[in-house]
């Protein structure tokens, strides 16, 4: 069996104490070794989704019967956008563990299939009600995104009116929350109170969670450009060797030419051009000046301008989502 690097720091110790637990059954051996690819699976998630499903993939031959480990399985192939695997590895989790924790985003993988009525269903189904707060406030996040999905955007404004909206309090889910309703107005076409949400959004976002900021920026006509985009100043940087290359080519020319009207092989009056102008024709004196009286091409300039760079049930009734 193939296995990945482990990085050197990581010891297993790590894991929540529950996993830690569910490991017991395991021999001691195999035990940490599960618990380090488990590990590795966390911290690779958001940054190399790909690595982490492939530490998910080496854990599920390890240890298949660790409800744990089928969890975690669940979320890398859910992160790399294998929803139907994502969805088998979720109720596999449940079935061992009776978690319920897991209903909303065993929803969205429905969503990810392509099949938002299901997940409409889901939301609207009794396990919903033994979720808690921060699972109840995403199964509707979820909902409003399958109404979104199926064309339904009122409905999706309403789905995400509730009183979690309009309380002033900060939960980790505020922030994603008040977004999704600030995306869901925009969407609706009333810009002006889904600027005050990404505004709002914005104020709860203490960890970087949402682009709230940018959304706000671009609603007020705002644009930015990353100073340290690589891509940007490599294709400035071949712009500019190609200028160069251009430029001397030209020079080049200009000798070579300059060379054989030395020895006599152009016509003169066909000097202008020999040297890369236009024929200049005088009208008084009906006759070509001489290289000396014409005027001069204009100089190239660089131009240094850069481009700056929810189910029925969960449809409450709409509430004044406005701070208490």
């Amino acid at each position: 069996m193939k296995r990945l690097p482990i990085h050197e720091d990581v010891t297993g110790e790590e894991i929540d104490k529950s996993v830690k637990q569910e490991l017991q059954s395991l021999p001691k051996t195999l035990a940490e070794d599960v618990a380090r690819n488990l590990v590795m699976i966390a911290r690779l998630l958001d940054e190399d989704p790909e690595t982490a499903y492939g530490h998910a993939k080496v854990a599920l031959r390890l240890a298949s019967r660790v409800g744990a480990v089928r969890e975690a399985a669940g979320f890398a192939a859910y992160a790399t956008g294998r929803y139907q695997e994502a969805l088998a590895e979720f109720r596999a989790a449940r079935r061992m563990t009776g978690t319920h924790e897991l209903w909303p985003i065993m929803a969205d993988c429905e969503r990810g299939m392509g099949r938002p009525e299901r997940a409409l269903e889901m939301a609207g189904a009794p396990e919903v009600q033994r979720l808690d707060k921060a699972g109840q406030v995403e199964m509707r996040l979820v909902a409003a995104g399958a109404r979104r999905d199926m064309g339904q955007a009122e409905a999706a404004v309403v789905t995400l009116q509730s009183p979690e909206l309009g309380s002033s309090a900060v939960h980790p889910w505020t922030a994603r929350l008040r977004y999704a309703y600030a995306d869901a107005l925009l969407e609706v076409g009333r810009e002006d109170e889904a600027r005050d949400w990404f505004a709002k959004a914005l104020e709860a976002d203490h960890d970087g969670t949402t682009d709230a900021s940018d959304r706000l920026a671009r609603l007020d006509g705002i644009e930015f450009t990353d100073a340290l985009d690589e891509d940007a100043e490599d294709e400035d940087r071949d712009e500019d060797a190609h200028y160069e290359e251009a430029r001397y080519q030209d020079d080049d020319e200009a000798d070579d030419e300059g060379a054989e009207f030395q020895h006599g092989d152009v016509d003169e009056d066909s000097v202008p051009t020999a040297f890369g102008g236009e024929e200049y024709y005088d009208e008084d004196d009906d006759e070509y000046e001489t290289p000396e009286d014409r005027p001069q091409p204009r100089e190239r300039a660089e131009d240094a301008e850069r481009d700056v760079k929810p189910a029925d049930d969960l449809a409450e009734p709409v509430v004044d989502a406005t701070d208490d």
